[in-house]
């Protein structure tokens, strides 16, 4: 393999000249740099990338730690902050924590000890504040708060509106008897959606029912029975996320209802499922590639050295589809 001194032979310069020029650390006369540079393009030298980011304390990698890599949100997201990793120049390294926190810690430690630049953060523990602290490069928290005060930053969208327009949805669609099956209470979006929820109750004058669910497909099978049993005089759902949706979608109809003709229902998240599902499904949406695409920059940007908002909240929206009816205006 060539190696920097074959490449300073041909050049006939120093290793550290030929350094220089490839990390553009130092200004080197033209001439040699010429000469260095057709002695790389002669030998097709590639650089070390582990020796490179030992020395530079720096690998551009930047690591995304999701809590289920199946759920299609975090996918999504996932994705989209790939897409912007590259555009800057840096690499993704992708960890699926599978929600054990024990896997969680050992992620943010192999980021560190990998010279990543920085950890992008997606998780359901909040016993991971201790490690946030301890990290020695920054981290992000993506989607959820988990009231660490160590990371450099958080990024969501306004799940308490959220919870607002969803009940205010289904009341403008006629639907009184109204189930919001809430997202476990451990988390920081479920629980302001629920506060945007049973403030809409409140005003509204309308009796606030609730059922907590799993952010997950397989929970809202579970949860869709007991809905149905416990509640049979429901004609309003509120679901915790879209993959909720479906499912609750899929108990309901195996059980003979008809929707929104009979039971009205609405997600959250507007995964693309949701609209490639049959019926599409009505959802409030997190714009899921512009969080993806804020946390790559506030991150870099930290990284190097801007000035960054620490709080960054997105504004979220309801997009109707055909699980759900809004009755006409009176004229």
């Amino acid at each position: 393999m060539t190696s920097i001194r074959d490449v300073a032979k041909l050049a006939g310069v120093s290793p550290a000249t030929v350094s220089r020029v490839m990390n553009n650390t130092a200004n080197v006369d033209s001439v040699k740099r010429q000469r260095v540079e057709q002695a790389i393009k002669e030998t097709g030298f590639k650089p070390n990338e582990v020796a490179r980011s030992l020395y530079k304390k720096s690998s551009r990698i930047i690591g995304v730690i999701v809590p289920n890599i199946e759920n299609p949100f975090f996918n999504e997201l996932a994705g989209a902050i790939e897409e912007e990793c590259d555009k800057k120049g840096y690499r993704l390294t992708l960890c699926n924590s599978n929600n054990d926190l024990e896997k969680e810690k050992r992620n943010m430690n192999l980021l560190s000890r990998m010279n990543a630049d920085g950890i992008i953060l997606m998780t359901n523990q909040k016993e991971i504040k201790e490690e946030v602290r301890k990290c020695q490069i920054p981290v992000i928290m993506l989607d959820r708060q988990v009231g660490t005060g160590s990371e450099i930053a958080y990024i969501q969208s306004d799940h308490y509106m959220g919870g607002r327009m969803a009940m205010e949805h289904l009341l403008d669609c006629g639907c009184r008897n109204i189930v919001q099956m809430s997202g476990p209470n451990r988390f920081s979006s479920a629980r302001q959606r629920f506060q945007g929820y049973t403030d809409v109750c409140r005003e509204r004058e309308v009796t606030a029912v609730t059922l907590e669910c799993e952010y997950d497909y397989e929970d809202g099978l579970k949860k869709a029975e007991e809905l149905i049993e416990r509640y049979p005089d429901t004609d309003g759902i509120i679901a915790a996320n879209d993959m909720v949706a479906i499912s609750v979608y899929k108990v309901l109809t195996k059980k003979g209802y008809r929707i929104p003709q009979d039971i009205q229902l609405i997600g959250f998240d507007n995964i693309n499922l949701s609209r490639l599902f049959t019926p599409e499904i009505t959802t409030i949406e997190q714009p899921i590639a512009q969080m993806g695409q804020e946390a790559v920059k506030v991150l870099t940007d930290y990284i190097e050295g801007r000035e960054i908002r620490r709080q960054n909240v997105f504004p979220v929206r309801l997009i109707p589809r055909e699980t759900t009816v809004e009755k006409p205006a009176n004229k």
